[in-house]
């Protein structure tokens, strides 16, 4: 199958394209596609004669090409519907019925240059179809957001993640506007389905059926939770689908140098504790690093319960129920990687019996509070 991608240095037509590289070299695999195919790449800078050939052997069309902020507002209309009607007669001539998937806006149905502009794309899609008896599909989509998308062009999402991630200034004009948005990963999976005629469809427009509807305010708080999340710890709630999509792509826009970030460890002559991740309602995760021979905890708790796993050296876990005399021993090994439930009302320890560091991953079911330790010296 040769597919057609018009604006494929665009937004979206990159993640679209990459995802179609993914699954033509079999890193990604999709029920929609099960032949071999070839990706006709043409954008801006293209030579404009591979328009002719691309139109004459491409078997689907996504016209993702369109204008969005033009210095002369005229460009509207010579760009999202002047190319539209280049590619439709393209296709027309050679008689080429391929299906085309074209990329419009909800502000089509507005009174504005832009939405006029989509507006005369649409018809000319929906004309082509009737006249030919080609399958088109036109997409009014909202706001997309997602990696690689351009901040301060035509996406808020886009600029805030960039600025709030890169200590720039925001402008918030009205916090209580209500979006639409739909999340770049999704619209891909939306278009390649429409490869095997698996789109959604409702009267003459498709769809991308995930649309999420968020303030802006919110958007913004969420945005810098997520700045702040790296001094706290925190992580965003993911079982939340626009969440974490939005944290997903917040950290697309950090600055190259500001990957990493510092974590306080809490080191003493038996080595060091680390915190990783806190979460409000599944836990904290952290690290913690035992010298040679060295034993750590001889405590128990009530409610606190963890889970140890050794990742490297080798060492002894034991345990004594409160109350009782029996030591219960489990031999733990970076060699054999397996996970030692904690459970309440045993005192336990955890003895480093190498000649090397032991480090052990801990999750814990609540995070620690100073008010609260729930923990209290025993020992084994």
């Amino acid at each position: 199958m040769n597919i057609l991608v018009t604006g494929a240095k665009g937004f979206v037509g990159k993640n679209l394209i990459a995802q179609l590289n993914n699954i033509k070299s079999g890193k990604a695999k999709s029920p929609y596609i099960t032949e071999d195919i070839e990706i006709f790449e043409f954008d801006v800078d293209t030579d404009p004669s591979l328009l002719e050939e691309y139109t004459q052997k491409c078997d689907f069309v996504f016209h993702l090409a369109g204008v969005n902020r033009p210095k002369d507002p005229d460009e509207f209309m010579q760009g999202n519907f002047g190319f539209t009607s280049q590619l439709l007669a393209r296709l027309e001539n050679h008689n080429n019925k391929a299906p085309v998937l074209i990329t419009s806006s909800i502000q089509a149905a507005l009174d504005n240059p832009y939405g006029k502009s989509k507006k005369a794309g649409e018809d000319l899609m929906l004309e082509y179809a009737d006249k030919t008896g080609a399958k088109t599909m036109i997409y009014r989509l909202p706001n997309v957001f997602g990696k690689w998308c351009r901040p301060n062009y035509n996406s808020a999402v886009a600029t805030f993640c960039n600025n709030i991630a890169n200590d720039l200034e925001i402008t918030v004009n009205d916090p209580s506007v209500n979006m639409q948005l739909v999340y770049i990963d999704d619209v891909v999976d939306e278009f390649i389905s429409a490869l095997a005629d698996k789109h959604h469809k409702d009267g003459d427009f498709c769809f991308v059926p995930t649309v999420h509807k968020v303030r802006l305010g919110e958007i913004i708080d969420l945005l810098y939770a997520f700045k702040e999340s790296r001094a706290n710890l925190s992580v965003p709630k993911l079982d939340n689908a626009f969440e974490k999509a939005l944290y997903s792509t917040y950290l697309s826009y950090l600055p190259t140098d500001k990957f990493s970030y510092p974590l306080k460890m809490n080191v003493d002559n038996r080595g060091s504790f680390t915190e990783i991740i806190r979460t409000p309602d599944r836990g904290q995760f952290s690290v913690n690093i035992s010298k040679p021979h060295i034993t750590k905890g001889n405590h128990w708790h009530h409610t606190k319960n963890e889970k140890f796993v050794v990742v490297s050296g080798k060492g002894l876990i034991q345990f004594r129920k409160i109350g009782t005399d029996e030591v219960i021993d489990y031999y733990v090994s970076g060699d054999k990687i397996e996970v030692v439930d904690i459970p309440t009302g045993y005192t336990h320890n955890i003895i480093n019996l190498g000649d090397t560091d032991m480090v052990t991953f801990m999750w814990c079911n609540e995070c620690f509070d100073p008010n609260k330790p729930d923990t209290f010296f025993e020992e084994v």
